[in-house]
């Protein structure tokens, strides 16, 4: 099988020659990764096995397709957003309509003038197309794109205080998410759509489920209906413990649901997958809190067997990956663990390295 009829068949939930694999790597750690494989950091995905690739065209890209060497660097984005490296990730320190009126946040425009630069950042992406499944990313999509703009305690206080300004918002969050997905469908040759809103923590939703279902759910299903137009399955990427509203998105139209963050309330996969899985394919599980940075290689190789086991007791419906993306804190042997579990030898990876060097005549970046 190639990588693109290996991950529509987890979409039918039915068996493959090996599991699917996408694998988002910290930068920090691919970086290290790059270097032992001796490749440049824009091919280890496809070095150790990714069967899909994508990229955000959205905010998203300011989080964690910026990368900053140093702590306290930073970068103001489109939207008028200031990140600056805190550890090991871009961090909001500066919310455009924090604290702002009611007219001077019904006043703010999105970046529409910035959508071709947006949109551009796929053309590394569909470079692959033909041999990988390709992705197109439009998150945050609803109420995390508002909190990013208000902050989160402003965006809260809107829902409960003046939710028309919240509901007027959180449209014009859909609207900028769908004008780049509508684009994106149109030009680029994609085999899924993929959206996000984180709506949950580690212990349960931001707010009342019945909250999220009066007032952003119906601007959340627009978002989906541009995939469903087009043809693609939807993917949607929620951390934390949403399971009170997973019902809701499988009715509006979600086919993958990303990353099963299995350490929350509710969220753990084989339960997930006995509920839901007639419905849905699920993609993530391996926990990257304690499992992969902290367990030894044993534990990792046991335990994704096991979720690779239940995930696909049915014959398929199950996408490997991570709860996040990999921490740097992650030793080797456990990420070559997690691999060999998925039936992808050491050797393996770094064979397809070694092509990868001589196919394109570079040692790194």
């Amino acid at each position: 099988m190639d990588a693109r009829t290996r991950v529509y068949a987890a979409l039918r939930r039915q068996p493959a020659d090996r599991i699917p694999i996408f694998m988002w790597f910290h930068p920090a750690t691919a970086r290290h990764l790059a270097e032992s494989l001796e490749i440049p950091v824009s091919r280890v995905g496809e070095a150790m096995g990714n069967d899909i690739v994508q990229t955000w065209v959205n905010n998203n890209y300011a989080m964690e397709g910026i990368v900053h060497e140093h702590d306290g660097e930073g970068h103001t984005d489109a939207w008028g957003i200031r990140w600056v490296k805190q550890y090991y990730f871009n961090q909001i320190v500066h919310f455009p309509l924090a604290g702002a009126s009611r007219e001077a946040v019904l006043a703010y425009r999105f970046p529409y003038d910035q959508a071709e630069a947006l949109l551009a950042l796929m053309e590394p992406v569909i470079a692959h197309a033909g041999d990988r499944f390709i992705g197109c990313d439009v998150s945050p999509c609803v109420f995390e794109m508002y909190w990013r703009l208000r902050g989160m305690a402003d965006a809260l206080a809107d829902m409960a205080a003046d939710p028309d300004l919240a509901w007027t918002m959180f449209g014009r969050c859909a609207d900028f998410a769908i004008a780049l997905g509508a684009a994106a469908c149109r030009r680029f040759p994609l085999d899924w759509y993929w959206t996000g809103d984180d709506i949950a923590s580690q212990t349960g939703m931001m707010m009342h489920p019945r909250t999220w279902r009066t007032q952003i759910k119906p601007h959340l299903a627009r978002v989906f209906a541009v995939g469903k137009a087009a043809g693609l399955p939807v993917a949607y990427h929620c951390c934390g413990a949403l399971r009170p509203i997973i019902p809701d998105l499988i009715e509006i139209g979600m086919d993958v649901l990303n990353p099963v963050q299995s350490n929350c309330p509710g969220m753990d996969p084989l339960d997930l997958k006995r509920e839901f899985g007639r419905h849905i394919t699920f993609m993530g599980g391996v926990d990257t809190q304690e499992l992969l940075p902290h367990g030894t290689a044993a534990e990792v190789r046991r335990a994704t067997g096991r979720l690779i086991e239940g995930m696909t007791a049915d014959g398929g419906g199950y996408i490997l990956a991570a709860s996040h993306t990999v921490p740097p804190e992650t030793p080797d042997e456990n990420i070559f663990a997690m691999y060999e579990a998925a039936g992808i030898s050491r050797e393996e990876i770094f064979d397809r390295a070694a092509e990868i060097r001589g196919r394109h005549s570079v040692i790194l970046p």
